[in-house]
């Protein structure tokens, strides 16, 4: 692989079967994330800023849950509510007092109550899982997210990846797309693959990893905010939490990946004030969301 860098631009030399391939791709940056971020009107209401369904956690899983909804709040959505088993609904309303419960096991008939969906995070990859996550993408026809556990049942059921509906979000870290998309051997390769397979089947792919990429239609970024304290459970369920809150106050799904990734990882930079990378709990990213975003926008 060869990098060409400039501040804001860098271009991938990645060697295919038959030809080099040259991807060009531009760095994430506060100047671009301030641009996309609404004012908050005075006249507004909880129901200006959308109602999310999050599908996550399961029994000994509900952590998931937990971060995933305390991250979504805290970025701003008007309404949460949350899908978890009967037997685990103490723990979340205990934890998350601000979000509302629908049981795992009635499926929400009315999905259209909501205005973007994420699923994945500790839900298992059993049937009933499998059952629900096709569900979901044959009737779901707002913006949706998937993660974790609904990337592993599509590498174990490879035939409905061309049923993912167009511009949904997934967001795998490099095992899971190789699960997805077959093993690769290098940083330049999954890159590669990326940028084509978001064309192919148009989708908005977030590449978690040291710079996250975050591609679609042909445009990718790498994000430049975040540090290796993030390199521990439950930071990929705090993210899709942020994105899923930015789908549902209605940013086009490529705009809420980038402004989530940043988010997200400048919260966790911020958090290095307080705490060492070694010592850095995602909970304490979470609580400094609201940083993140002031310094964004006072920048």
């Amino acid at each position: 692989m060869q990098v060409a860098q400039s501040k804001c631009l860098q271009k991938i030399e990645c060697q295919g079967f038959m030809e080099k391939i040259v991807i060009t791709i531009k760095t994430l940056n506060h100047h671009i994330v301030k641009s996309f971020l609404k004012p908050r009107e005075a006249s507004s209401h909880k129901g200006t800023f959308g109602h999310a369904l999050l599908i996550a956690g399961n029994i000994g899983r509900m952590g998931a849950a937990v971060i995933a909804s305390r991250s979504c709040l805290r970025t701003g959505v008007g309404l949460l509510t949350v899908s978890v088993p009967a037997s685990e609904r103490i723990i979340l309303q205990t934890a998350i007092p601000e979000a509302m419960l629908v049981f795992r096991e009635k499926l929400v008939e009315n999905l259209d109550t909501f205005s973007a969906l994420g699923i994945g995070c500790g839900i298992g990859t059993a049937q009933d899982s499998l059952n629900l996550l096709e569900y979901v993408m044959m009737h779901f026809k707002k913006p949706m997210l998937l993660d974790a556990d609904a990337l592993n049942i599509l590498a174990e059921n490879k035939l409905l990846l061309p049923n993912i509906p167009p511009s949904t979000v997934i967001t795998p870290h490099p095992k899971e797309f190789d699960r997805l998309f077959g093993v690769h051997h290098s940083t330049e390769k999954r890159i590669d693959t990326a940028v084509k397979k978001a064309k192919e089947h148009h989708l908005v792919i977030i590449l978690k990893g040291n710079k996250t990429l975050i591609t679609h239609d042909g445009e990718s970024f790498l994000n430049s905010t975040g540090n290796a304290g993030l390199a521990k459970g439950g930071s990929g369920d705090a993210l899709s939490g942020i994105i899923t809150a930015f789908l549902s106050q209605g940013y086009h799904p490529f705009v809420a990946a980038k402004m989530g990734v940043f988010i997200h990882g400048l919260a966790a930079d911020l958090t290095l004030k307080t705490q060492s990378m070694e010592s850095m709990l995602i909970t304490d990213v979470i609580e400094n969301l609201g940083l993140a975003f002031m310094k964004t926008l006072g920048e």
